[in-house]
């Protein structure tokens, strides 16, 4: 009798063990993520590959804590209609508005204006529209970033202040009222977006540290969103220094861009 008292004890434990591995390899295995994110830099990068490096170091922190995957393309060759509906969230992280394939173009402009697919956050190079490298302007991104032509910059670079316009959109929430950005380049257009756009954020001209007389007037926005479009979207121009993260109100508007953006 003892005997089989002990032999189904342990049966029973062999049982237990089995059911408590089982549930272990369960918790073990990876959550599925919560969205997945693309991300376009072009190769190499030239001056902004700093600017990249670093902006890869803080994606990959964000993804692993807030559970997202995010993979990264040097050139526009693998965009189409399949490749982008993997995807919630494009960022264009350094690339310009040209080099793109035709292919790539009529995904991206579907992607953008029906918003089926998901969102895009786009820095800097995105608004270096005009003849280019012997590539003409891309007449459809000119009107997704407000109409507008590229037209100058402060080469030397300018420390100046960023204020926000639009405190109650989702990419602006936490962002205090006013920010400095140590060194830009602060690109002018041949005219302002406004009129076509949703400007979240301008920047303070009277406050280049050193002055520029490269000015747009006092209307100069930095960060803004095309509501015309069904994809959620917002441009950010600053993005050519790695120090960008080191600034806690950049790294908030990108980090509530990405989440904005893929819808969550």
């Amino acid at each position: 009798m003892k005997k089989q008292i002990e032999a189904t004890f342990i049966v029973s434990f062999q049982i237990l063990l089995l059911f408590a591995g089982l549930g272990l390899t369960a918790f073990a295995q990876p959550k599925k993520p919560q969205f997945r994110v693309v991300a376009l830099a072009e190769k190499g990068g030239g001056v902004h590959a700093p600017f990249v490096a670093e902006a890869k170091k803080w994606l990959t922190h964000v993804a692993a804590s807030a559970n997202f995957t995010i993979d990264y393309i040097e050139n526009t060759e693998p965009i189409n209609d399949q490749f982008l509906a993997h995807y919630q969230l494009f960022i264009q992280l350094n690339y310009p508005p040209y080099r793109w394939t035709d292919t790539a173009k009529a995904a991206f402009q579907k992607y953008i204006i029906e918003g089926k697919g998901g969102g895009w956050v786009g820095f800097h190079h995105a608004t270096l529209l005009g003849e280019f490298d012997g590539y003409p302007m891309w007449p459809w991104f000119s009107e997704f970033m407000g109409g507008i032509r590229y037209k100058n910059y402060i080469a030397t670079f300018a420390k100046a202040t960023v204020r926000v316009e639009a405190e109650n959109h989702p990419c602006l929430k936490g962002v205090p009222a006013t920010f400095t950005v140590e060194k830009e380049e602060w690109y002018t257009y041949d005219k302002s977006p406004r009129p076509n756009v949703n400007v979240l954020a301008t920047v303070d001209e009277s406050t280049y540290s050193p002055d520029s007389n490269l000015k747009m007037g006092g209307d100069h926005p930095v960060i803004w969103s095309n509501e015309h479009m069904k994809a959620r979207n917002v441009y950010m121009f600053m993005g050519h220094h790695p120090d960008l993260f080191k600034n806690d109100a950049f790294v908030t508007v990108f980090r509530n861009a990405i989440f904005w953006g893929a819808g969550q």
